[in-house]
């Protein structure tokens, strides 16, 4: 039983005894530094029922938890605060159980409770990934993780954007530029040699636009008559009719592109759990919703035959949900895969949509879009909105290539890890192939760190340099004093395995172990809230504490034996804690540094 949970029950007893009344919760906080106490009670909501002053009040309710309560040495009023001072005995035995739990915190699932789905990722098959895809990953991964820890049974997922006309913009491009060109005869990964014909499609486009202008066309005109945006679209019409030339060639490209994320992927260390859904399926079942939207009468058919929703009575607009020619738009896609996803697990009671903010209200459609459709699930989805992720130099653009290549920036963040490492000199003894992973290690662990710590709502400009300072708020620090407790287990050249009781404990203890008994709620509210940054921000917390800890007290140094242990005991489990904390980021920590 957690300690808010036993001190409600013995409240409740004391309002009852006292004041002949029932009350179901309290509100409880951490004790303001300036006073003495582990843990506050706020009285004034219980003044207007007790009708009393609420420093009697608290006095009287203190005077019974100390009469009555074993865990309460002591207490204090200030205020309409009742500051209660637990005692060293409950903290020891709290420890006692849970020091050998290598997975407190972690909740496992329950039988027969339904499912959370998290999709992130989620690319484009016409370019590799970005900057943005980082941060969409890590999210993702990181809120599957949470999820999974509180509780839940939890699938990985992604929807694979692999047709639609930006698709066909990058073939027609290496149609007309590539000269054969494959990953094999140009040395580059896959999703890079098809992002280089995005960019060339796009670099011709404007050309041509420029041209037509020159000519007395309006740019809208010159934008919609290039020639090249009509092949294009002619070409994602001989797509959808099934072309063969034109299936051979977007089977051939997009499997270069997978090749290159799944390398991608292993890099930055994230995975999914269930096969890929792929908009080249599932936008046909959304196709056949929309026609059996509009058989409901719940979609309606325009003069061009387009077809489209009104939610203008639900404070959104018409939005279209099949184009005139016949041809499908994101949200019939979204539509489809989100109905074979239940179909395919049947046990998935929410989805999570990792996918950034500017598509807010994209998501506020498809929603209500389901819901309008009958699918009692849809009140289960969530959209894990989050802000772009900019860097000193300005926005991405994809088009341009002026993107931050993910590869690139994980490899900079390697190289820059080594580098500050090399000037720290704290590498004696290490081969070059330890070194090697080290590098890796606090490199993208500093990248994930930094993009984790930030609330996901957020729009953050991220600094690799910063991210792997090993002081302050950062992953290297975070992986620093795990290190630095891993070091003093292995000097610990005694039995650290014997339960001690009856300690007197130093302040610095306590609040290591109050640091620890934190986590179950971290990981719940993080889980609830769909953000890793409580999460990140926890840790640095606990190596905070840790670090102030092992300043101010001994450990290997200590003269009493039973202390000696307990505080070994103590870093083991902080350590741990650490370790865990930090595998919800998807952040790996090093034994040593």
């Amino acid at each position: 039983m957690t300690l808010h949970n036993t001190l409600t029950t013995h409240i409740q007893k004391a309002v009852l005894e006292l004041f002949n009344i029932s009350i179901e919760k309290f509100e409880f906080q951490a004790t303001r530094k300036e006073f003495e106490g582990d843990i506050t009670m706020v009285v004034f909501p219980l003044v207007k029922e007790l009708k009393g002053n609420p420093i009697e009040i608290g006095n009287q309710i203190g005077n019974y938890l100390v009469a009555n309560v074993n865990e309460v040495a002591k207490f204090n009023v200030v205020g309409g605060f009742l500051n209660i001072v637990i005692s060293d005995a409950f903290y020891v035995e709290f420890f006692n159980t849970i020091k050998n739990n290598e997975t407190f915190g972690f909740v496992a699932p329950k039988e027969g409770e339904k499912a959370v789905m998290v999709e992130y990722s989620s690319p484009n098959t016409n370019k590799p990934l970005h900057l943005g895809h980082i941060r969409n990953n890590l999210l993702g991964y990181s809120v599957a993780e949470i999820i999974k820890a509180s509780g839940k049974k939890v699938y990985k997922t992604q929807i694979i954007n692999d047709r639609g006309i930006h698709i066909c913009k990058s073939m027609l491009a290496w149609q007309k530029f590539g000269n054969g060109q494959t990953p094999e005869s140009t040395g580059l990964k896959g999703d890079k040699l098809v992002g280089n014909f995005y960019v060339e499609f796009d670099k011709q486009y404007k050309k041509e636009i420029s041209e037509l202008i020159a000519q007395g066309k309006t740019e809208d005109e010159a934008k919609k008559l290039a020639p090249s945006i009509l092949e294009a679209q002619q070409m994602l019409l001989d797509w959808e009719n099934g072309k063969p030339e034109v299936i051979e060639l977007w089977k051939t490209m997009n499997q270069w592109v997978y090749d290159g994320f799944e390398q991608t992927y292993k890099n930055l260390g994230v995975n999914f759990n269930i096969p890929n859904y792929y908009e080249s399926n599932t936008y046909l079942l959304g196709k056949e919703v929309v026609q059996f939207g509009l058989e409901k009468g719940i979609f309606e058919k325009d003069p061009d035959g387009s077809v489209w929703i009104d939610l203008t009575a639900d404070g959104l607009d018409r939005k279209i949900v099949l184009r005139s020619d016949g041809t499908a738009v994101y949200m019939t896609q979204d539509i489809g895969t989100a109905i074979q996803r239940v179909k395919d697990f049947p046990d998935v009671g929410g989805m999570v949509y990792t996918v950034g903010n500017e598509q807010d209200y994209h998501f506020k459609v498809l929603f209500l879009i389901l819901k309008k459709l009958g699918f009692d699930w849809a009140d289960s989805l969530y959209h894990l909105s989050y802000g772009m992720v900019e860097l000193p130099s300005g926005k991405m653009k994809s088009r341009e290539g002026t993107v931050v290549d993910a590869d690139d920036l994980m490899a900079e963040m390697t190289t820059t890890a080594q580098t500050i490492s090399e000037e720290l000199g704290k590498l004696d003894g290490y081969s070059e192939d330890e070194k090697a992973v080290l590098f890796k290690t606090i490199g993208i662990g500093a990248l994930k760190y930094y993009m984790l710590k930030v609330d996901p709502k957020k729009q953050m400009m991220f600094n690799p340099e910063e991210s792997v300072d090993f002081a302050g708020n950062t992953g290297p620090f975070i992986q620093y004093t795990y290190a630095r407790i891993q070091s003093i287990l292995r000097k610990a050249d005694f039995d650290t395995s014997i339960s001690i009781s009856g300690l007197e404990l130093h302040e610095k203890e306590k609040e290591l172990i109050k640091q620890v008994q934190l986590f179950p709620e971290v990981i719940q509210n993080a889980a609830a809230n769909h953000s890793p940054a409580l999460v990140a921000n926890y840790a640095y917390d606990l190596v905070k504490e840790f670090n102030s800890f092992y300043q101010q007290v001994s450990i290997l140094g200590e003269e009493n034996h039973d202390k000696k242990v307990f505080r070994v005991q103590l870093s083991k489990s902080f350590g741990n804690t650490i370790k865990n904390a930090f595998q919800l980021l998807g952040i790996e920590v090093p034994e040593r540094m």
